[in-house]
This record gives C-alpha cells, structure tokens and sequence, in this order.
C-alpha cells in the first residue's frame, strides 16, 4: 500500500507562526488610537523641525558660526535621519488602522511626499509661471488685455530670428553629435583595449568642462582675433592669416549665420563624449551571433553596420538624440557668455535672460518660458512613450 504524500494538517491547538502568515490573514486589532496619535504627532513633529531648522540655515547663519561647511553636514544628517524618522512615524500611523484601511492607505501615504514634493517643485512654479505670464511688467496685476505679452512677442522679429536660431541649432546639433558619437563608438571599439580607454576618456573629458569655461576657452584659442600685423592667438585666424587673408572677428560675422554655426560647434564639441560613451555601450550589445551570421552570408562590413547593427542600437541612437535635442532647446550659456545674442545669434533662452534681468520686463520674459515650455513638452512626451516601448521589449 503507497503511502500518502500530502503534507499532513496541523495538530489542534498547536501554535501557528504568525511571522509566515500572509499579512491579509494576521488578525484585525482593529484601530489603535494611541498609536495613530503617536505616529502622526511625530510625522507632524519631524516635517515642523526639518522645516525650520532648514529656515534657519537661511535667516540665521550665524547660529551654525556662519559655517557652510558644519551647515552642510547638518543638513545631510537632519535630511536623510529626518526622512527615516519621518517615514518610520508615518509607517506607526497607517499601522494603527483597521487592516483593511492600512492595506489601502499603505502605498499612497508612501508615495504622498514624493508627489508632495514634485508638487511643489515642479507643478506649482510652472502654474505660477503660466500665471505671470499674463501679468505686467512687475508682475503686480494682469495686462489689458491678457494676452497683449503673447502679441508683443509673436509680432516681435526679434523673437522670431531667435525662433529660426533655435530651429537650427535642433536641425545640426543633435544629428550631427549623434552621428559622431557612433563613428567614435565604432572606431574606438577597433583599437586594443587600452587604446580604447585612453581614446574614450581623450572624447570625453569635454563633459567634465562646464558650458561657460569651454566657451572661453574656443573664444581664446580658437576665435581669438587680433588686429591685423599682430600675432594671431586664435587658431582658426591662424590659418586664415597664413593663407593670405585678413584676419576676421568670426562671432560677429552673421553671413549664412556663420556666428551661430561657429557656436554650435562648441556644445557638439561638449556632447560628443557623452552621445559616444551611450552609444558604445548599445554597439557592444549587438549579439556577435548577428555579425556573425552577416559575415557569413557574404555581407561587408558596412553593410554590417547600416544593417545589422544600426537597427539593434536604433533606440539607443532615438534616446541620445532626444536628450541632446532638449538641451539644445534650452541652450543659453555659450551664446551669453560669447555673443550675448548680438549679430544674429540670439535664442530664446538668452532672450528670456535679457528680458527678465536686464529689460526687467517680468511679462514678457514668463511668457517666453511658456512659449519654451510647450516646444519642449511633446517631445518629452515621445521620449516616455519611447522609453516605455523599449521596457515593454524586454
């Protein structure tokens, strides 16, 4: 006679481990008044002495010995122990409600803060912003009538010519950054594994140089203009010099926007490291098993890659080109720093600045970020839709 393999039930009155019951089947305690009382006293306490002992950085410096350094490491212990302290109180609260209300409550009173703080840091400004759009030049009371920024704007050629520059620099920045990126990935992926490192980090180290130092240094080295009959320090009136020409001051020279394209050599200059280093990597997770069999079937190696591999690191190539293209989009260091918007060269992140704190025209400079803002919402838009497509293939 076979003997039964079912695990046998468990003996009457023995003690069941409550630590392996699902938490749906622990007992109902019901509402602990006393507990919730705790929790929240302490949720209420912690955001009141995080809140103002921040405050206090701010209007009371001299408290801390006018410190940055002691208010700095203050600040990470009292925001990273706060937060702990206030997530450890807010969990005693939710706790000590009816097991059904906790299980309910539980996710959203997690995720409250986190959507509290975007709240605050990203939706309210940019309803504000929308807002004072509409106001005047102080942003004292709304204009008559409330879109006359709006029509000082889109009458405006001034703003219409930084338009066009916008438009160029998101037609040649991002593709041609991301074309470099991949013939750099491409090569470097050819040459020994130290040459590889030592290219790589040689393309990338631009990153490290922030948008107004790399334009001083192409405004020096590479623009440089000297009067004629003295040495040329710039590298490009080097050359021109040098083939009989007189030198030129390039950044005023607004001819086939000449100015503008000189300065968006500057940010491919910067972002080519970047779109290589991302680039890279999705060329090294081709799977060799494809490259293999195109070789076998006869396939060069530029076919290889137009064929086989392009179309594997084509999400890679949509995502660096949809982050470069925003940054181009918001643009503003390098032509302020080098030409200020003048000869032509404006954008509309630069107008904005000049607006807002040179024209003090509070206005007209909001409803350009407006303007801004909606150009860069759909595309920000297709990168989500883009990126969940991509988790979705996985």
């Amino acid at each position: 006679m076979s003997t039964s393999a079912a695990t046998p039930p468990p003996t009457a009155g023995a003690p069941e481990d409550v630590a392996t019951r699902p938490a749906a089947d622990l007992p109902d305690t019901g509402l602990q008044p006393t507990k919730l009382v705790i929790g929240a006293v302490g949720v209420a306490l912690t955001v009141w002495l995080i809140g103002n002992l921040f405050l206090a950085f701010a209007y009371y410096p001299q408290w801390f010995f006018n410190s940055k350094i002691l208010m700095g490491v203050l600040a990470i212990i009292v925001g990273v122990g706060g937060a702990a302290l206030f997530f450890w109180f807010l969990n005693m609260a939710i706790e000590a409600l009816p097991r059904k209300l906790e299980h309910g409550l539980m996710p959203y009173a997690f995720l409250a803060p986190g959507f509290s703080l975007i709240g605050l840091m990203l939706i309210y400004p940019t309803i504000q912003t929308i807002n004072y759009s509409f106001a005047n030049a102080n942003s004292t009371a709304y204009v008559d009538p409330l879109w006359e920024n709006y029509r000082e704007l889109f009458t405006s050629s001034a703003f219409w010519s930084a338009i066009f520059n916008n438009v160029l620099w998101i037609a040649i920045v991002p593709a041609i950054t991301v074309a470099l990126g991949v013939v750099v990935a491409v090569l470097a992926d050819k040459l020994s594994d130290r040459g590889e490192k030592w290219s790589k980090s040689f393309i990338f180290l631009p990153m490290a140089i922030s948008f107004v130092a790399a334009s001083a240094i192409w405004a020096t080295t590479i623009y440089g203009y000297s009067a004629p009959g003295q040495p040329q320090t710039g590298v490009l009136n080097a050359i021109w010099v040098a083939l009989g020409n007189e030198p030129q001051s390039w950044l005023t020279i607004d001819t086939g926007r000449l100015n503008s394209l000189l300065l968006m050599v500057i940010l491919i200059w910067l972002q080519t490291g970047f779109a290589m280093v991302l680039l890279s990597a999705g060329i090294k997770g081709v799977p060799e098993d494809t490259l293999e069999a195109a070789r076998i079937d006869g396939a060069s190696e530029v076919k290889i890659f137009f064929q086989v591999v392009i179309p594997q690191i084509m999400g890679t190539i949509v995502t660096v080109f949809i982050t470069v293209l925003i940054l181009v989009m918001k643009v503003f260091d390098i032509v302020y720093v080098l030409t200020n918007g003048r000869n032509n060269t404006d954008v509309v992140a630069n107008m904005f600045f000049r607006e807002m704190f040179t024209n003090s025209q509070s206005g007209r400079a909001t409803a350009i970020v407006v303007v801004l803002l909606v150009a860069v919402i759909p595309i920000l838009i297709y990168q989500v839709r883009l990126f969940r497509q991509q988790e979705a293939m996985r």
